[in-house]
């Protein structure tokens, strides 16, 4: 394995994408749900407010992770997708759903584990 030098180490910007509660949930009903509208993600993303889910979509757009569609209709539409590049990030998101799922099973052992040792 290549030895890597921390100082050199672009995990940071990865995570600057990825940073917030909602970006990688929204990033995900992009990338296996489709194009969607404003309010499609908001009434996806339970609990969310319509300012948070702005910034959120408006800093994707910016990182050109997702694509936003103004079409010049009144009342104004307007849709969001997963661009090619957003795409990429598929594998990062699955290895971090695979490590999230193995860390919360070593959680549960571990309680559980506790839990039996205490009784």
């Amino acid at each position: 394995m290549e030895k890597k030098n921390p100082d050199l180490c672009k995990v940071d910007n990865t995570l600057h994408i990825l940073i917030g509660k909602w970006k990688p949930l929204i990033i995900m009903h992009l990338m296996f749900g489709g194009t969607k509208r404003f309010s499609d993600l908001q009434r996806a993303l339970t609990g969310i407010t319509t300012k948070t889910l702005t910034t959120q979509l408006r800093e994707l757009e910016e990182q050109e992770i997702i694509l936003r569609v103004v079409y010049p209709v009144v009342p104004p539409r307007v849709e969001y997708s997963i661009t090619e590049y957003g795409m990429t990030l598929q594998p990062v998101l699955h290895l971090m759903h695979e490590w999230g799922n193995a860390h919360l099973e070593r959680q549960l052992n571990k309680d559980q584990s506790t839990f039996n040792n205490n009784q």
